[in-house]
């Protein structure tokens, strides 16, 4: 079966939670958009596990301050069980974009809910 209109919500409302997580610092709620297992890379870093990712954006906000993750153009597809993202990223400070790039995602739903299994930014 695909994906249902809740699914792609649910998946949007995911994204705007890591954003604004990472974006404040919040680093256990940035965590819990992901699985216990999963895993994240980027130029910035890679972080795999709870600790790890929760660690990681904690720090973000002290490396990055003032700084606003701006998603694009969500490419959704998969079944009930798990599903691919591609989405464009572009990294804002005051009116600037200090960087634009793109999410390659791997999502599973697991309790009912969807999370993130491993995202990577290029």
């Amino acid at each position: 079966m695909s994906l249902t209109s809740a699914d792609r919500v649910e998946i949007n409302e995911l994204v705007s939670r890591y954003n604004q997580a990472i974006d404040s610092g919040n680093g256990p709620v940035w965590a819990s958009t992901f699985t216990q297992d999963g895993t994240f890379h980027s130029a910035s870093g890679q972080a795999a596990g709870t600790d790890e990712l929760s660690d990681f954006a904690s720090g973000f906000t002290e490396k990055m301050p003032g700084t606003r993750h701006w998603v694009n153009n969500l490419v959704i597809d998969g079944d009930e069980s798990e599903a691919q993202l591609c989405c464009y990223l572009n990294l804002m400070r005051g009116g600037d974009v200090l960087a634009s790039l793109t999410y390659n995602d791997t999502l599973v739903k697991q309790d009912g809910a969807w999370k993130f299994k491993s995202r990577a930014v290029s």
